[in-house]
C-alpha cells in the first residue's frame, strides 16, 4: 500500500512539473505592446530559424543617425513554413522594413506584425499579407 502511494505521488508530482512548464511560456502580450505598432527599416545581420520562435536581427539608424541593433521575434519555423517562409528567405545584408509591436520595456525589440522583404514581397508572421 505504501509503495502504491509513493508511485501515485511521484506520478502526480511529475504531472505537475509537466503542466507547470506549459503555463510558464511567456505570452506575447506580456512582453510587447499590442496596442502600438512601429515601422523600422534596416539591414539584416542574422536570421535565426529555430524553435520556439524564429528571430530577425537588424541594424537600424535612429533619429540621430546612430546604429541600433534590433531583435524581432516571429513565430515558430513550422508556422512560418506554412505561410511560405523558409530559412533562406532572409539573409544577412538584406535591407528590410518591419512593422513590429514594440517591447514594453523600451528595448530595441519587437514581435513581428509584417515585413517587406528586399524583393518587395510583404509577409506577416506566418502567412503572406492579404491572405
Amino acid at each position: 500500500m505504501k509503495t502504491q502511494f509513493r508511485s501515485s505521488f511521484a506520478l502526480f508530482v511529475g504531472f505537475l512539473a509537466i503542466c507547470g512548464a506549459l503555463f510558464a511560456h511567456h505570452g506575447t502580450n506580456a512582453s510587447y505592446d499590442l496596442e502600438k505598432q512601429i515601422t523600422i527599416a534596416g539591414t539584416v545581420t542574422e536570421f535565426v530559424w529555430s524553435n520556439p520562435h524564429c528571430q530577425i536581427y537588424l541594424d537600424v539608424k535612429d533619429e540621430k543617425g546612430e546604429l541600433v541593433h534590433w531583435g524581432v521575434e516571429t513565430n515558430s519555423p513550422g508556422q512560418l513554413r506554412n505561410g511560405g517562409w523558409n530559412r533562406e528567405l532572409i539573409k544577412p545584408g538584406d535591407h528590410i522594413t518591419v512593422t513590429v509591436f514594440p517591447s514594453k520595456a523600451g528595448t530595441p525589440a519587437g514581435v513581428l506584425s509584417k515585413i517587406t522583404l528586399a524583393d518587395g514581397r510583404v509577409m506577416s508572421r506566418g502567412q503572406q499579407a492579404g491572405q
